[in-house]
């Protein structure tokens, strides 16, 4: 089994996607569809979406709740990690080694928490 896809919650999608895209910008992550309230970035055998809640409430952060994404070079995280700073996300870790593997942690504008690693 292997994870096809993940969802976060935003209650400004205008300016989330604006992150997402600007952070994606140049990498594998492609926009695959933007309507109504979900945007969808695809890339290999992955895909990645932001919504508007369903029932109209607020999207609240999951306590606990992360995504990571397999960046693959330690460079690439690091580059990433400062985009995402430089863009409106909140540092949630600087680059470093941990639990084995080279990973930054960043919060996009809705405050989710983003896990970059190689």
């Amino acid at each position: 089994m292997k994870m096809n896809y993940f969802v976060l919650g935003t209650n400004n999608m205008q300016l989330a996607v604006k992150f997402y895209d600007e952070l994606f910008e140049g990498g594998e992550m492609k926009k695959l569809h933007a309507e109504g309230r979900m945007t969808l970035w695809g890339g290999n055998d992955f895909m990645f979406a932001l919504a508007e809640p369903f029932d109209g409430k607020e999207a609240t952060v999951g306590n606990g709740a992360m995504v990571g994404f397999n960046i693959g070079s330690s460079s690439e995280v690091v580059r990433l990690y400062n985009k995402a700073l430089i863009i409106g996300g909140i540092d949630e870790g600087k680059p470093g080694i941990r639990s084995g593997r080279f990973s930054a942690y960043v919060r996009d504008l809705d405050k989710n928490k983003i896990c970059l690693f190689e």
